[in-house]
């Protein structure tokens, strides 16, 4: 078995999209589009393995979730990028453009080697070695 994809729901889809194609270069499928839901997505696919993300549109999202809007679900998203100074030049780089750090490069204490960040929507991103 495998994890094929992880789906997050957007406020801003062609943000969100921008934001993993430019720092953690993704590759980006079509934009699919369900006008009778309207509905909108992209499946992003990344350098290494086979796991995708899909990120969701729906510019009624808050109604279409209903009490359910505010429930628990994804923590965080860990996107290896493959050694700690990739960790540290990409972590540098959203803080000059602007984006949140949550937590600083370090080694944590499950043997991570890891800043945490917040994407465009405020997703917390961890990024790996």
């Amino acid at each position: 078995m495998k994890i094929d994809h992880i789906a997050i729901w957007t406020h801003d889809l062609e943000k969100t999209k921008k934001f993993y194609l430019k720092y953690f270069g993704a590759k980006c499928s079509d934009k699919y589009i369900n006008i009778e839901k309207n509905f909108s997505s992209y499946f992003l696919s990344f350098e290494e393995g086979n796991t995708r993300m899909e990120l969701m549109h729906n510019p009624y999202i808050m109604e279409f979730l209903g009490n359910h809007a505010s429930s628990l679900g994804l923590t965080h998203l860990s996107i290896s990028v493959g050694d700690r100074k990739r960790v540290d030049k990409l972590t540098e780089q959203l803080r000059s453009d602007g984006y949140n750090i949550v937590s600083e490069a370090r080694i944590t204490g499950d043997g991570y080697y890891e800043s945490v960040i917040e994407d465009s929507e405020w997703n917390r991103i961890e990024i790996t070695e």
